[in-house]
């Protein structure tokens, strides 16, 4: 996987979230997985077709998606419900959104599907082998966890 992949969805993350919440965000250290695997309590499942492919798991604790949630929605979220999912699932929308941009302008066609927010600790993805890169992305109300498993698709990227 090229870093230049995992570089601009960070890019995403960081301009999105400092948009929207007006958070300071800072990155951690980064890790590779064999395949896409997340302990978090919440995640936001998103894929990227085209001229590259693969799939962005958005992971954090359900305390930070309801903070997340409760800064977007300008309530205050306890219980992590289908609106505070549809927040974060927005925010994921936002993120990836704004990464596919960034690869289009890099000259990678693609597209990207809706999001799937998914609850529950110890999820493992496996539909494609490709390593993921863990980047922890973190603010003050918490850590997003941004797991990117992509890889050139040269069938595509021919027939364009």
């Amino acid at each position: 996987m090229k870093v230049q992949y995992v570089n601009l969805f960070v890019s995403a993350v960081f301009s999105v979230i400092e948009t929207l919440l007006g958070k300071q965000v800072t990155k951690g250290e980064l890790s590779m997985l064999p395949t896409m695997f997340t302990s978090q309590e919440c995640n936001l499942i998103t894929g990227v077709t085209g001229d590259i492919e693969g799939q962005i798991i958005y992971g954090m604790s359900i305390v930070t998606a309801n903070q997340i949630a409760s800064q977007m929605m300008g309530v205050s979220i306890v219980t992590f419900d289908e609106m505070a999912a549809s927040a974060i699932a927005e925010l994921g929308n936002m993120i990836t959104g704004n990464a596919s941009a960034l690869l289009m302008d890099a000259g990678y066609a693609c597209d990207i599907t809706p999001p799937s927010t998914i609850r529950g600790a110890k999820i493992q993805m496996t539909p494609l082998q490709i390593p993921a890169l863990v980047v922890p992305v973190i603010m003050d109300v918490g850590k997003i966890e941004i797991m990117v498993s992509l890889k050139e698709n040269l069938a595509a990227k021919n027939q364009r």
